[in-house]
């Protein structure tokens, strides 16, 4: 058992830390819920969409030290998603200036407040009046779509501390996929005599000291002198007895108190590929009055609000997405219905009929990351009381568990592959640092 550490999830926060403790001398063994490594990256290879699909992480938003280093390690090249930002409202197309009256008041209204408060308590206390409706509807649609939020208890400080540092520098998309990131992370763990497990579904972890036991679903155990919680928040949140759920002996109180202080946002992502990119035709060039072959994203207020293409790359490809709250009330719906509501909003903001649009369909991917069990929602966000959470979290039990994840990055790339790769790192550091 000496020198061994187990890491519990095969994302990119789990994988990052076995990469950097394998590289250290450590004898790492990863266990993975999953039939496959990623977590939250999920690169397929459908040619009915194109190749490289992602279901999850897509882009790398600007200048990130963390993954780019590690993009350039592995030897994986990236190329630019840049492309123009449009907005659908009141029945027309216009692009998305991001021009609303107060937006000043409201950036010098949150750098006076001196006590953090949910941003929906903040926005009625200081912009009720009717004249500002269209200020409140453009906070609850940053928050809950860009966020994936709920704005009813999303931190007021973290909002601000987000636009002061918002990165207008170049987006990204990774060739072959973030997938390709993750299996480099995953070979360089085996290579180096580490071993990841996949449907290891783990259900117990007891602990002492220097001694870690976990124990899978089917009864399987594993033994290590050290343990890296590396799942998503969303299974650290779930009840006793629900799928992934993981029980701790003895219990972990001060970081269960501390994991409800954490916020997990909610998510559905649509994909759906067509005979033709009818949203570059005449007839939508006609509506906008502009040429939009470089139209990537489009906000909207409709059932499933943003959209956004595969450019600059040409594809025949939507991809939709709903966050939020409004993701939360539709969780249980099937797929076809949340397909005829992409279908739907779809024939609005372009004047289609909606059977017109479901004879161009040619494939359809729904993926519901609140469904899925093994995530149960989409990435962290700050509450009022995420900051002393996040100090427990962060703070090793007994030079022997670690927690790592995106959800502890207190950078400003919270919710990113960026954020999970560098808690990873951070994790594995700790790790490394303790003397047993």
């Amino acid at each position: 058992m000496k020198n061994t550490v187990l890491i519990i999830g095969a994302g990119a926060a789990g994988l990052m830390a076995a990469h950097t403790l394998c590289k250290a001398g450590k004898k790492v063994t990863v266990l993975e819920a999953r039939k496959r490594t990623g977590g939250r990256i999920y690169t397929v290879n459908n040619e009915s969409f194109f190749k490289e699909t992602e279901l999850g992480a897509e882009f790398i938003h600007g200048n990130l030290p963390v993954t780019l280093s590690l993009l350039k390690e592995a030897s994986i090249n990236y190329r630019s998603a840049d492309a123009e930002m449009w907005r659908y409202q009141n029945g027309r197309f216009e692009e998305n200036q991001m021009v609303i009256d107060d937006w000043d008041l409201l950036t010098r209204r949150m750098d006076e407040l001196e006590q953090d408060v949910p941003v929906w308590d903040f926005m009625q206390q200081h912009f009720a009046e009717d004249k500002h409706a269209e200020l409140r509807a453009a906070v609850w649609s940053f928050v809950s779509g860009y966020d994936t939020a709920d704005p009813r208890d999303a931190s007021t400080f973290a909002l601000r501390k987000e636009w002061e540092n918002e990165d207008q520098e170049a987006q990204g998309r990774v060739d072959g996929g973030y997938c390709s990131m993750i299996s480099y992370l995953a070979n360089n763990c085996r290579n180096r005599g580490g071993d990841v497990f996949l449907n290891a579904v783990v259900q117990n972890i007891s602990w002492q000291p220097g001694h870690v036991t976990a124990t899978l679903a089917d009864g399987t155990q594993y033994k290590a002198e050290q343990l890296v919680i590396a799942v998503p928040l969303g299974v650290l949140k779930a009840d006793a007895g629900q799928t992934g759920a993981i029980k701790f002996e003895p219990p972990l109180t001060q970081h269960q108190t501390a994991i409800g202080q954490m916020g997990f946002g909610a998510v559905i992502k649509l994909l759906f590929a067509f005979d033709d990119a009818f949203w570059l035709d005449d007839k939508t060039r006609s509506m906008t009055g502009n040429k939009v072959d470089q139209m990537g994203y489009l906000f909207s207020d409709e059932e499933i609000p943003t959209w956004w293409t595969q450019a600059p790359d040409q594809s025949k490809v939507l991809t939709g997405w709903i966050g939020g709250p409004g993701a939360q009330e539709k969780a249980d719906k099937s797929d076809n219905e949340l397909r005829d509501e992409g279908l739907r909003s779809l024939a609005v903001i372009f004047k289609r009929d909606v059977d017109e649009l479901k004879g161009k369909l040619t494939a359809c991917r729904i993926v519901n990351w609140i469904a899925d069990p093994f995530t149960r929602g989409s990435y962290a966000y700050d509450k009022v009381e995420t900051p002393q959470g996040r100090e427990v979290l962060t703070t090793p039990i007994e030079n022997t568990l670690f927690f790592a994840g995106e959800y502890l990055y207190n950078g400003t790339a919270m919710g990113t592959v960026e954020a999970a790769l560098s808690s990873g790192k951070e994790a594995a550091e700790k790790v490394l640092k303790a003397a047993l």
